[in-house]
């Protein structure tokens, strides 16, 4: 079964400058880092955010070079600039010859606990594609999402066995704890990897963690600019699915909500 060694970053805001010295001599197959990775957008006015905001082709070069140097695919979000002065929250993944080959728009945006993330940003369309890293099937999801099951179990039956999060998770209280419980409930319902590479300063958790498909969480990066590594090995994803296989106990035809059907009988 294949494997991926997996590198988890967690840094403050604006501070990608120090991910290489936190990875050191580390060569991880995929390198995660956080959502809002060059700035923090919170308490700005919507044009000050798309001034600051950069595009999908300057963010992909600052991760080229990362990728360039690891030999490694490079995951995170950014501020993406949109029609102005909306942007969009948006995380990529680069290959190690630096080509872009994913690219995600947050579809669910932090509209709780009194912030408004739909202020400033717009929300994407579609759920992210399926990529295919060293023989791991990889999603991508972005932070607020990991509060919406729909959006795991649709990455886990178009095959996904690791769903990374680039999150800027908002400080408060019991705050950690939900991103904790989350984490477990989305791997362990769908039966795979759910890694989070959660934002750390004033206002944000850190936190950071890994999650293996029985919901054991095999890294928790604490808090403070922290890396940690695990491998992610696609036998555990077969395992869990055959032990609980709830992927194909579903029975859609009674879920008429959730499929788009809202009709009462």
């Amino acid at each position: 079964m294949p494997q991926l060694r997996l590198g988890v970053v967690q840094v403050q805001p604006g501070a990608l400058e120090r991910v290489p010295e936190l990875v050191g001599r580390s060569e991880p197959d995929l390198l995660l880092l956080p959502e809002y990775s060059t700035f923090d957008p919170t308490g700005l006015p919507a044009d000050d955010v798309w001034r600051r905001a950069t595009t999908v082709e300057d963010f992909a070069e600052r991760l080229a070079r990362l990728a360039s140097e690891r030999g490694a695919h490079v995951a995170g979000g950014f501020l993406e600039r949109g029609p102005r002065p909306r942007v969009y929250s948006t995380a990529i993944v680069v290959a190690p010859d630096g080509r872009v080959v994913g690219a995600y728009r947050k579809t669910h945006l932090f509209d709780a606990y009194g912030f408004r993330e739909s202020e400033f940003a717009e929300p994407g369309s579609e759920l992210s594609q399926v990529l295919d890293i060293r023989g791991v099937r990889v999603a991508l999801a972005v932070c607020f999402e990991l509060r919406f099951p729909e959006v795991f179990r649709e990455l886990a039956l178009a095959g996904a066995e690791l769903a990374a999060v680039p999150a800027a998770w908002y400080a408060g209280p019991l705050k950690e704890e939900a991103l904790r419980v989350l984490a477990r409930a989305r791997a362990v319902e769908n039966g795979m990897f759910v890694a989070v590479s959660a934002l750390y300063g004033q206002r944000f958790t850190g936190r950071s963690l890994v999650v293996d498909p029985l919901g054991v969480v095999v890294a928790d990066l604490g808090v403070g600019e922290r890396y940690a590594e695990v491998l992610v090995d696609t036998s555990m994803v077969s395992e869990a699915r055959r032990l609980v296989p709830s992927l194909q106990l579903r029975r859609p035809e009674l879920y008429r909500r959730l499929c788009g059907d809202g009709r009462r009988d």
